[in-house]
């Protein structure tokens, strides 16, 4: 007879399950992680923020190679190109955008090239209706010179390492956004163009870098339809580091991690 003193008999420990038995078990886990994560991945790329990586020069100086941009899918309503994965390929272009807002002329936007299906980013300087012209290198919007000032010289390294000269100035465009471009010259192949006007439901983007940037001056590209509007990107979240020793008279690249991609006076 057991007392009431004596301690409680210990249960017998559970025998382990087999190895192929807890692999099992461990697999259906994961899988039911992924059943909610993925669903959740694909909700929040498509509707909020999503991050793209910079694959070339054509945004210098406020983005370097590899840097990675956050782009808002809200800023400008939803369409086929806001679904993530290039799932939007797939269907046909609209001509509407689910909670549509206009864009703004100084934004940086993503969106998908209008002649390749490859996914750009660009400073959108004209908007429907706008007539845009270049004329030695100075931007003009609907008959207006747009103001370029504070213009001086520099050496930058360029992709791959090389050094490079280039003007920098900055721009403030009608509405009063202010960025800084790169020109190479004023006499490079794209420092002429225009007068244009740019078509409905169409904006003009531009690259920052003017003469390192094929864009809606090239007739490869041309002006962009609403539809392939992706998102505004707002800023830089990871800047390339660029290691190796300083050297004398050449520009570092600017500071730009989480700063804001378009300033409105």
């Amino acid at each position: 007879m057991t007392s009431l003193t004596d301690p409680p008999a210990k249960d017998a420990a559970a025998p382990e399950a087999p190895l192929p038995q807890r692999l099992m078990g461990e697999a259906r886990e994961f899988a039911r992680f992924l059943m909610v994560a993925i669903p959740a991945y694909l909700a929040f790329t498509t509707v909020a923020f999503a991050a793209y990586h910079i694959p070339s020069e054509s945004m210098v100086p406020a983005m370097e190679v590899g840097d990675r941009v956050v782009v808002s899918k809200f800023a400008y309503g939803y369409s086929r190109q806001s679904l993530p994965l290039n799932i939007g390929a797939l269907m046909q272009p609209g001509r509407t955008r689910f909670l549509e807002q206009a864009p703004k002329r100084g934004d940086v936007a993503v969106f998908m090239h209008p002649q390749e299906d490859k996914v750009m980013i660009k400073r959108l300087i004209g908007l429907p209706g706008d007539e845009i012209a270049v004329r030695d290198g100075v931007l003009w919007v609907n008959g207006e010179k747009v103001l370029r000032r504070d213009g001086r010289s520099i050496v930058r390294v360029a992709q791959g390492g090389a050094l490079e000269t280039a003007g920098r100035y900055v721009e403030e465009l009608p509405g009063g956004v202010t960025h800084v471009i790169h020109e190479f010259s004023d006499y490079e192949i794209y420092d002429d163009f225009g007068p244009y006007v740019v078509p409905p439901r169409h904006v003009f983007a531009m690259g920052d870098n003017r003469d390192n940037s094929l864009d809606s001056r090239w007739e490869g590209m041309g002006p962009v339809p609403m539809d392939n509007l992706i998102g505004r990107a707002e800023t830089v979240y990871f800047a390339m580091p660029h290691f190796g020793k300083k050297q004398v008279g050449v520009e570092p690249a600017a500071q730009r991690w989480f700063q804001p991609l378009t300033r409105r006076d």
